[in-house]
């Protein structure tokens, strides 16, 4: 069992349990829901990662495992890593993150259910977007395809690696009925992508609940001249 170094991990362990209580704060991954994680070493590649059914409120440094390029604990420890830890191993080497974050939010469920039909949702037009690594204008187009969701961890992250594989660019994804996977360079990076894909979000889905009930009202006067 090869170790890591304490200098090394500790302080991402600390920075992770923050990250996740001002997520939990925002609402985004409430009770035991989420993961998250950041490199630790390339060579070997090493993680730090949230150890399973942890309640992300109260999420402190010591639910902080390290594990291997397999997914494996390499310090001894009571807790099991998440067990979504080989989708964060996958896109780690697929795109060279740096940390990867997975919420839950309210908001980012409903539309991967709303826009599965279309394999993904489109994101246009919003000054937002330039809050996103790269983007440095609101009139870009950001896609955000839907992969359907599954309990079978290593097919699951075969069809993220295929994914990744087939399109360029993404910064993120989302499980159908179950949320948003987004990374950057740092975990701060990461953090910001949350922030700003959340918000977009929100402001696609009260859009399209407004626009839904102005057509019903309408409808509803047409019906009753």
């Amino acid at each position: 069992m090869q170790a890591v170094k304490s200098t090394a991990f500790a302080p991402l362990a600390r920075e992770l349990a923050s990250t996740g209580r001002r997520l939990y704060a925002r609402g985004w991954v409430l009770g035991t829901s989420g993961n998250f994680s950041a490199v630790v070493s390339r060579r070997p590649l090493r993680l730090a990662i949230t150890a399973s059914a942890v309640h992300k409120g109260a999420l402190r440094s010591s639910d902080i495992l390290a594990i291997d390029e397999q997914g494996g604990v390499i310090r001894r420890n009571a807790k099991t890593p998440s067990a979504e830890a080989a989708l964060h191993l996958e896109i780690v080497r697929r795109e060279g993150a740096g940390a990867v974050l997975h919420t839950h939010s309210v908001w980012s469920t409903m539309l991967s259910e709303l826009h599965a039909p279309r394999g993904g949702v489109e994101l246009e037009g919003y000054e937002m977007l330039k809050g996103l690594r790269g983007v440095k204008s609101h009139e870009h187009r950001e896609w955000i395809p839907i992969l359907e969701n599954d309990q079978d961890m290593p097919r699951l992250a075969r069809a993220v690696g295929e994914m990744l594989q087939q399109n360029g660019s993404l910064r993120a994804f989302l499980l159908r009925r179950h949320g948003l996977y987004t990374w950057g360079d740092t975990l701060a990076e990461a953090e910001r992508h949350v922030e700003v894909l959340e918000f977009l979000f929100e402001s696609v889905g009260r859009l399209s609940t407004l626009s839904n009930r102005k057509k019903e009202r309408r409808h509803g006067a047409d019906q009753n001249p």
